[in-house]
């Protein structure tokens, strides 16, 4: 019996569906416009603080560095210790708060100008864009077999991304070695283990995220894309495609009358799609891929003018704006809403106590530790003696001399040079006996009281308290 091979159709029917997409490499167009200035002007900014702070130098030392090691972060005059892990906490908890207040305002700001994804992105395509050509060259390029000149250009578009990854790479180890050493150690390539590690990671981070994995890192790495949507309302500034100016799309030519064509505004030449660096097409409505980089509306409102039409086809705009028809006066009202109001002020409350809390610290930080292996012993001429440990640490930008003195018990009696001299940003362990006549307490524990003191600037000293155990 012949049996009849199985048609196409059913061919596609019985083969498994792909569990994951295709990957289609973007090539997003080069587009000029406020947005992308904007984008460009925060891409600046942020490169010159991260290249440059490392540098700085502050009183004799670098002005930010994170000294694991010793365990001391310095921030130009300030200098924070592990007791100070406080700030980082609420620090993080202000960035939490400025995130959902930007974001509930107008979308996804963060992502679409200062996340460093994006500024680097932005760099590595402007490198492979100066090498390659624009975007249809770049295509072609793709498409061509390899031969003597895609080869030139591709080893140099890797060479300087590699080059520029692993100065990225260097500058991020710089904030936790001093950079001038790691300058240093650069020149005979003796780095440490940590400090190879960290550039090589940081730098294989760089060049593979920005290079090459650019938007899917956005797409499916990145979990605040996924949960943006919550912090969204209809009363958020989202780029938006405004269809019942654009609808129905079609080509058409610059003196055509598209009312009499039955055409709506939209030329449907997918600039828009050609620019994004994502690849998704903004008139499909808001998707979780749109990083609100901006890059659309800049494209089309220079297409909208070359046709001679009102710009905005592509714009910021909320859900209600373009339900209701609002202009930008009933948008502005609308933004300023009871869910940003009790943003503004949690985040402003927590601000200032953050700003109140660093301007307050204290310069002197004294912790008194009993000595456990002797609790309470009889000395000489039957006085009693404890042991304490006092670490001592000098918090401020200068080089201080402190006094030691102890009071609480009749006869109180501290043994040992009262005087501790400290350099800036330092910390010391100092212990003294203090000891008390027989009959100045009764048997148990007492509560005592260490004063220190600073002999060059009256205004810092510390009352500690402390316990003295009689026998």
């Amino acid at each position: 019996m012949i049996t009849k091979p199985p048609t196409d159709s059913a061919t596609r029917a019985e083969a498994p569906a792909p569990l994951y997409e295709v990957h289609k490499k973007i090539h997003p167009k080069a587009v000029t416009g406020i947005f992308a200035t904007w984008r460009w002007i925060l891409v600046w900014f942020t490169q010159l603080l991260f290249y440059g702070l490392c540098w700085l130098p502050w009183n004799g030392r670098q002005a930010v560095l994170f000294d694991l090691v010793e365990r001391k972060f310095y921030l130009f005059g300030l200098v924070f210790w592990p007791q100070d892990v406080f700030f980082l906490a609420v620090l993080l908890i202000i960035s939490a708060y400025a995130l959902f207040l930007f974001t509930a305002v107008a979308g996804r700001l963060w992502c679409g100008y200062a996340c460093p994804q994006t500024v680097y992105t932005e760099i590595f395509l402007w490198i492979e864009e100066k090498i390659e050509g624009d975007r249809n060259a770049r295509v072609r390029l793709d498409a061509a077999p390899m031969n003597g000149g895609k080869l030139a250009k591709r080893v140099l578009k890797y060479g300087l991304w590699i080059l520029f990854s692993f100065w990225t790479g260097f500058t991020f180890v710089g904030y936790f070695t001093p950079i001038e050493e790691l300058v240093a150690s650069a020149m005979t390539l003796s780095f440490g283990p940590w400090e190879w590690t960290w550039i090589i990671l940081y730098s294989g981070l760089t060049y593979g995220f920005a290079g090459h994995l650019r938007e899917q890192v956005c797409k499916y790495m990145c979990p605040y894309a996924r949960f943006q949507g919550v912090m969204f309302d209809p009363d958020t500034l989202v780029i938006t495609y405004d269809e019942e100016r654009g609808e129905p799309r079609g080509t058409r030519k610059r003196s055509a009358d598209y009312k009499a064509l039955g055409l709506g505004e939209c030329i449907d030449c997918d600039q828009c799609v050609a620019v994004c660096p994502t690849g998704i097409d903004i008139r499909k409505g808001l998707q979780y891929e749109c990083i609100g980089c901006a890059a659309c509306i800049d494209v089309c409102d220079q297409v909208m003018e070359k046709m001679g039409y009102p710009k905005g086809l592509i714009r910021y705009s909320t859900e209600n704006a373009l339900a209701k028809h609002w202009g930008a006066k009933e948008i502005l009202g609308h933004v300023v809403r009871p869910r940003i109001i009790v943003y503004t002020l949690i985040l402003g409350a927590i601000t200032l106590a953050w700003v109140w809390g660093l301007a307050t610290k204290p310069a002197l930080r004294v912790d008194v530790i009993r000595d456990r292996m002797t609790l309470a012993r009889e000395v000489e001429d039957g006085l009693i003696e404890n042991v304490f440990r006092l670490q001592v640490m000098n918090v401020s930008e200068k080089e201080q001399r402190y006094s030691v003195s102890v009071s609480g018990l009749n006869g109180i009696a501290l043994m040992g040079d009262p005087i501790i001299q400290l350099p800036s940003a330092s910390n010391k362990n100092v212990t003294f006996q203090v000891r008390v006549p027989p009959d100045a307490a009764a048997k148990g524990s007492h509560t005592i009281h260490f004063d220190v003191k600073s002999l060059t600037d009256s205004a810092i000293e510390v009352h500690e308290k402390a316990i003295f155990l009689m026998p």
